[in-house]
């Protein structure tokens, strides 16, 4: 078998990343505190890029401008580079970067972002933070009659606690941690499950409404029969069952149903540490006159812009030896500035361009709510706004929006769609609107089966299985026929 070299010409594309792309497709996807986090980061380690102060900007009145205002600004001074090659050396390679040229011909420039002073955080605004389930318990045991060793078994039971207010260990994981007998560790829990909240430190469901019931007076030996071995059947709302089992009247279960429903299954979570994160929008919808306009939000944004600290700096260093290497530093810092600034300013004017896209589509939405709403697609905004459907992916994702009706994530006005018996298309959260709204009009001692809404959905035109009803109502989160029954 013979070997030999030989020379082949070959024409061929493909597809290469600039560090710019990488840059404005890493920008395009964070969310909007991600956004934030990500300039500051550049903000400490880019020494040419600056923040700057409100007061630099006396005709915009600081941070107190209305939402109108809150639009991306293109100045002169913030429009896009032309001047590409001279600006990062790049064509020929022998372009020199003109320093005594800079101030005059990039400076200042940035994406027109305010931070206002009213975001500053005062003492005033801080809440006090809550007690935890933990430090309630720590609190009450300290202040009962225990022993060291109690003292430590009980720190242990304390903090085996679920959230819920469960114990989350075995009193043999217990008693093998400290070093002592479950005899031992199970008087120490009846002591800690006296404290309050009622039901505190109970193994399963029954031992906690065993507990409130004790301790709340309506230990009856009835409630504590149903307790102890008739949760399913309460479960499934068989009270009948329940009365033929006990051979006793059903008035009296419905009643101990009654007062058994008053307690609480998670006696630990008042005390969540769980909090509500308020939703910053990324862009306003606002109706004006008998259209819809859309705004970006660019409060809380730094504006950016490149400093000119050092332009001064590397003037004073004249011919030095040294110069050139401070320059090549610079000029990269240079770089980098500019292309955070230019992918920040495409960011959101792509995020502006796919919002208006979504208002033109949902229009009914806006108008008359859900119920209206038509099926959407990412390809249908794609051709609209003529992107790749990944980039209108990356911008409706951890992105929201504030309209007339509430705000959403740009990814709710997505989804799939149903037809009507006509062969109109409807989307998906409309017709889980129409089962939710069944759903709560219905009679509580007589729920709508899932067949049941299919044929009124049906009736209305909508043509739906029974096990898409059944599967939109789990999505929702609402429970089957059986187990909304409420006969109180």
């Amino acid at each position: 078998m013979a070997f030999e070299l030989r020379q082949n010409l070959k024409l061929s594309q493909q597809l290469v990343m600039t560090p710019q792309l990488q840059q404005a497709i890493k920008l395009l996807q964070l969310s909007r505190l991600e956004l934030v986090d990500q300039i500051n980061q550049e903000l400490e380690e880019n020494p040419l890029l600056e923040e700057v102060a409100p007061d630099e900007y006396p005709d915009e009145g600081g941070g107190g401008q209305d939402v109108d205002e809150t639009r991306l600004h293109e100045t002169e001074e913030t429009k896009p580079i032309t001047h590409t090659e001279e600006l990062t050396g790049e064509g020929d390679g022998k372009s020199e970067f003109d320093w005594d040229n800079y101030l005059e011909d990039y400076g200042p420039m940035g994406v027109t972002y305010d931070r206002s002073d009213a975001e500053t955080h005062t003492w005033d605004n801080l809440l006090t933070s809550k007690p935890t389930l933990t430090d309630h318990l720590m609190w009450q045991m300290k202040l009962s009659p225990l022993t060291p060793t109690e003292m430590r078994i009980g720190e242990q039971i304390i903090g085996n606690i679920d959230p819920n207010g469960y114990l989350a260990a075995t009193l043999g994981e217990i008693a093998e941690q400290e070093k002592v007998d479950e005899p031992a560790v199970e008087a120490v829990l009846r002591k800690v499950q006296e404290f309050d909240p009622p039901g505190i430190a109970a193994r399963n469901l029954g031992e906690c409404l065993l507990l409130q019931a004790r301790m709340t007076g309506l230990g009856t030996p009835l409630i504590e029969r149903i307790i102890t071995g008739h949760l399913r059947d309460l479960e499934m709302k068989n009270y009948g069952q329940v009365a033929r089992k006990l051979k006793v009247d059903l008035d009296d279960v419905m009643r101990a149903v009654q007062l058994i429903r008053n307690m609480d299954p998670k006696p630990g979570s008042p005390f969540s540490e769980d909090r509500t994160q308020p939703i910053t929008p990324d862009v306003f919808v606002v109706k004006s006159g008998e259209d819809y306009k859309v705004i970006l939000n660019d409060e809380g944004l730094p504006r950016l812009r490149i400093s000119n600290f050092y332009r001064e700096v590397m003037a004073g260093q004249g011919h030095r030896p040294d110069a050139e290497i401070g320059k090549r530093y610079i000029k990269d810092r240079v770089q980098s500035a500019t292309w955070l600034i230019k992918s920040i300013q495409q960011r959101q004017r792509t995020i502006l361009k796919v919002t208006e896209s979504i208002v033109r589509f949902q229009r009914a939405f806006f108008d008359n709510g859900v119920n209206f709403m038509k099926p959407l697609i990412l390809r249908d905004v794609a051709d609209d706004v003529e992107m790749h459907e990944s980039t209108i992916s990356r911008v409706v994702t951890n992105k929201y929006m504030h309209s007339p009706r509430g705000i959403f994530e740009l990814k709710y006005f997505f989804g799939s769609s149903l037809y009507r018996t006509t062969g109109e298309a409807i989307a998906s959260k409309s017709v889980k609107e129409d089962i939710r709204m069944l759903i709560a009009a219905e009679n509580p001692k007589k729920p709508l089966s899932d067949s049941e809404i299919a044929k009124r959905l049906s009736a209305r035109g909508i043509g739906i299985a029974r096990r898409t009803v059944a599967k939109y109502r789990e999505m929702m989160g609402i429970l089957p026929s059986s187990r909304r029954k409420n006969l109180f």
